[in-house]
């Protein structure tokens, strides 16, 4: 493969096999990668948030998200702007740990905001109310301080209520 063309599939649309680290950014073709999150996997909520949070402990918010979109996408109507909202939790902690504050921020309050809309009891498991105080203050953190990147692994949130 080289840099001018691209994989596709059966149906002729775009794949990036590009090799990718562990913040879901491109590395150069032959350079050994992060393996990708598998797209569209069903899993029930309980194995979304399970995953996601070996993911975020992993540090790899980006991988994360993947796992939050495919429950985004393939949820429940009543549950899809949770999902998106966790999904956009774990891209704004993908933009703070590769350094772009302003992004970071922005997708971090976007997901709280998603979130709020479900209350500030527990879904899933998940303390909605601890993860929007999660993401409010990190938002606030890393446009205060301007500094580099944060440390994903270091910063990822704990999805479930009550856990270490």
């Amino acid at each position: 493969m080289n840099e001018t063309s691209r994989d596709r599939d059966s149906e002729g649309r775009a794949h990036n096999a590009r090799p990718r680290d562990g913040l879901g950014r491109p590395l150069p073709y032959g350079t050994p990668g992060v393996e990708r999150q598998p797209e569209g996997v069903a899993r029930t909520a309980g194995e979304t948030v399970q995953e996601a949070q070996r993911l975020l402990d992993a540090g790899m918010p980006f991988h994360a998200h993947e796992v939050f979109e495919d429950a985004w996408k393939a949820g429940p109507d009543g549950e899809r702007e949770l999902w998106r909202g966790l999904a956009q939790l774990a891209v704004g902690l993908t933009h703070a740990a590769r350094g772009n504050a302003t992004g970071g921020a922005r997708l971090l309050r976007r997901g709280a905001a998603a979130l709020e809309a479900y209350g500030g009891g527990e879904t899933h498991g998940m303390g909605l109310g601890e993860l929007t105080g999660w993401a409010r203050e990190l938002a606030a953190r890393v446009e205060r301080t301007g500094a580099g990147p944060v440390d994903a692994a270091a910063e990822a949130p704990r999805l479930r209520a009550g856990q270490p």
